[in-house]
C-alpha cells in the first residue's frame, strides 16, 4: 500500500470507532461474495495496510464471525454468522407464519392486527395486518414500544422469568406516558398474573390516549414466549367488553402461530 494509505491507517479512529466497523462489515460482504480471500486480497479490496486488513480478521476470528481454511492464510466466513442469521430468520420466519392468521383476524375484528417480537428491553411490531375499519390507522412494523404499557410488550413479560422481567424493566424504565399508564412495579407485576390467568393481556390507553389493545403470547415448542399477537383500535370503538367477547379467537391465533412455527422447526 502507498505511504499516504498506511498513514491514514495510523489516524483512523480506534477499533471501536465507526470506520472499524465499516471495515469489518466490508470484509464480511467480501467474503461473502468470493468464499474466501486472503489477508491481501482483502487489504486491496478495502484499501487499507495489511497490517489493519489482519487485525480487523483477527477481531472477526475471535467472535466465530470468520475462520481460516485447513491450508491457514485464507479466511471464510465462520458459523457465529449462522447464530446472528438464526434471530434474523426466526423473525422472517413468524411473518410468514402469521400472515395468513393477521389477516384473518384483522378482516373479523374489523381491527388492526401486529405480530411483536422482543428486541432488548423493548417490543418491537415486525408484521402489520388492518381490518376494514382501520382506514387511518398508523404503521407500528418496525417500531419500538415499551414493554409495561402496550398489550404485546405485557403479554410478553407475564410469561418470562422474574429475573428476565426485573433486567428488562429496569433497563426500559416505567415512564407515563398517559393518566392510565401503570407506573409501579407492584401494580405491573399484579396485572402481569392477571394476564398468566386469562392468557391474554389488555391495555386501556396505557400507551396512547383513546387507543386500546389486547395480545396473546406465541410460544415455542417448549412454552417459552416467542411474540405477541395483538389487536388494537380506537377506545370509542374496540371496547373492554368487545376485547374480552374476541379473546378466544385472538387466543385460538396465538396458538396457531405457535404451531405453525413448532412444526417449521421439526421439519428444520
Amino acid at each position: 500500500m502507498s505511504n499516504q494509505t498506511a498513514a491514514g491507517d495510523s489516524g483512523s479512529p480506534a477499533p471501536g470507532g465507526v470506520q472499524s466497523v465499516d471495515r469489518a462489515v466490508s470484509v464480511l460482504e467480501i467474503l461473502a461474495q468470493r468464499g474466501e480471500a486472503g489477508v491481501s486480497e482483502v487489504a486491496a479490496e478495502i484499501d487499507v495496510h495489511k497490517s489493519t486488513a489482519f487485525r480487523l480478521l483477527g477481531a472477526l476470528e475471535s467472535r466465530g464471525l470468520v475462520d481460516q481454511t485447513a491450508e491457514r492464510g485464507k479466511y471464510r466466513l465462520g458459523f457465529g454468522i449462522v447464530r446472528l442469521a438464526g434471530a434474523v430468520t426466526r423473525r422472517f420466519d413468524i411473518t410468514k407464519e402469521g400472515r395468513p392468521v393477521c389477516e384473518r383476524l384483522a378482516e373479523v375484528f374489523g381491527e388492526t392486527v401486529n405480530i411483536a417480537v422482543l428486541e432488548e428491553h423493548h417490543a418491537i411490531n415486525v408484521y402489520q395486518a388492518l381490518g376494514p375499519a382501520a382506514v387511518a390507522a398508523q404503521n407500528w412494523v418496525g417500531r419500538l414500544t415499551p414493554l409495561h404499557a402496550t398489550s404485546s410488550g405485557k403479554a410478553m413479560l407475564a410469561h418470562l422469568p422474574r429475573e428476565q422481567r426485573t433486567k428488562l424493566l429496569a433497563a426500559a424504565g416505567m415512564p407515563k406516558l398517559t393518566q392510565r399508564t401503570l407506573t409501579a412495579k407492584t401494580k405491573l407485576e399484579k396485572d402481569l398474573e392477571l394476564i398468566r390467568e386469562s392468557g391474554y393481556a389488555v391495555t386501556l390507553e396505557e400507551f396512547e390516549a383513546g387507543l386500546h389493545a389486547m395480545a396473546a403470547v406465541i410460544r415455542t415448542p417448549d412454552s417459552e414466549p416467542l411474540a405477541a399477537l395483538s389487536a388494537s383500535g380506537p377506545a370509542y370503538r374496540f371496547t373492554e367488553e368487545r376485547m374480552h367477547e374476541l379473546a378466544p379467537q385472538l387466543l385460538a391465533g396465538a396458538a396457531e402461530i405457535s404451531n405453525r412455527m413448532g412444526q417449521m422447526e421439526q421439519l428444520d
